[in-house]
């Protein structure tokens, strides 16, 4: 998930007129203005003169020709860290944003480190700080630079070479799950944050630990009702680990039990039978007539990706149908106005009620597909999306008639 805050115009950028992007003039422009602005950036500089200049290099945030330009700025970058982490009087609110801004876009996330190496632990120690203020947006600034593979194994690097004690991505976990842990920040963007870094085997492995209950602390978080960020954070966070077949059958057993907090949020009130009932786990009976489902399509998506692959081994195949997940899809199926989403739910239906695998592919994880076979599939996946795309439009015009595709039975 990606973050962007907004900022004041820079003057004379292209959004007020004047030159455009990318030419010398603007340029010329902003390289002289930074150089102005590093002086006032530094510490001791007076705090008046200070707040002016991080709200001018906010500012410059705002654009794309002024985010590549501040990138070559290395100096100026590296007071900009620092004073996202200085103690009042210090305009950190402003440089915290700046940083926010600058870490969304992907092209920069070198730079960035490059500039101040020392940047992901000067993040992680504030967004950590119950005390701090502007935790949440050091979280968002590395939420945003933890997205590509390289910066964030940057920031995994700074989490395993922390001093001894608590470890710091338990920390992490720690803050994310718990109520009230910093009172003037909000720190929703601590689940975007943690799902990046589950990219990483090693952050994986470490939720994964049956020893340290991470992944049951994390659960009761895909129904959150408060934030859709914090929510889809811990959503794609269970999605990664279930990348990790060997350890779903204690994910589906009773220790962890994670296919009801996957399923809860894709159900609706529907009336289930008394025989269909008894099928469902007990978070899932006779559920009111005003439950919704989770509104944000890209969540329920991945809820529905991590339900199947928990589906790739032939033991979590039944244990997930002996869970009366194929009711819960079904019905979610009719209800589901995304195409794309409802596609995505159709390939996990056709998994559940198809044949088994032959024998020596039940693990569907494993499979070595041909080139060619992968290839056209490949193809497919092309086509559907431009389907999607076309069934998308078709509601956007039409959105009384909505298209209907037949659930698989």
């Amino acid at each position: 998930m990606e973050e962007q805050v907004a900022a004041t115009r820079a003057p004379g950028g292209a959004e007020d007129g004047g030159a455009s992007a990318g030419s010398p003039t603007l340029e010329a422009g902003i390289e002289a203005e930074a150089a102005e602005l590093l002086p006032f950036l530094m510490p001791g500089a007076r705090a008046e003169l200070q707040a002016e200049a991080a709200r001018h290099v906010l500012a410059l945030t705002g654009s794309g020709p002024g985010r590549a330009l501040l990138a070559g700025q290395a100096a100026l970058l590296r007071a900009l860290a620092e004073l996202a982490a200085a103690p009042v009087p210090a305009p950190a609110c402003d440089a915290s944003r700046a940083l926010v801004n600058l870490a969304a876009d992907p092209g920069l996330h070198e730079l960035l480190l490059a500039a101040d190496p020392g940047l992901p632990a000067r993040l992680l120690g504030r967004a950590l700080d119950p005390q701090w203020p502007w935790a949440d947006e050091a979280a968002a600034a590395l939420s945003n630079l933890s997205r590509e593979p390289a910066p964030c194994a940057a920031v995994m690097a700074v989490l395993e070479a922390a001093e001894p004690g608590e470890p710091v991505l338990e920390r992490l976990v720690r803050a994310l799950c718990t109520p009230g842990y910093n009172a003037r920040a909000p720190l929703h963007y601590l689940g975007p944050l943690l799902s990046n870094l589950c990219q990483r085997p090693a952050a994986r492995a470490f939720l994964l630990d049956p020893d340290r209950c991470m992944i049951q602390r994390l659960l009761p978080f895909t129904h959150y009702p408060d934030s859709s960020v914090r929510r889809g954070g811990v959503v794609a966070t269970l999605r990664n680990c279930c990348l990790e077949h060997r350890h779903h059958e204690w994910l589906l057993g009773s220790e962890v039990d994670i296919l009801p907090f996957l399923l809860l949020p894709l159900a609706g009130p529907e009336d289930f039978s008394e025989e269909e009932m008894e099928r469902l786990p007990i978070d899932l009976q006779y559920l009111p007539p005003d439950k919704q489902r989770e509104p944000d399509v890209n969540i329920r998506k991945m809820l529905i990706e991590a339900i199947m692959l928990l589906t790739a081994t032939a033991t979590g195949r039944q244990q997930v149908r002996d869970q009366g997940a194929y009711l819960v899809l079904r019905e979610l199926h009719s209800w589901e106005p995304e195409p794309a989403v409802r596609v995505t739910c159709e390939k996990l239906i056709q998994v559940l009620i198809g044949d088994e695998p032959e024998r020596g592919m039940e693990n569907l994880l494993e499979v070595q597909v041909p080139e060619d076979v992968e290839w056209q599939l490949q193809q497919l996946d092309r086509q559907e999306q431009e389907q999607c795309e076309q069934e998308r439009e078709a509601q956007q015009l039409a959105p009384e008639q909505p298209r209907e595709r037949p659930v698989p039975r």
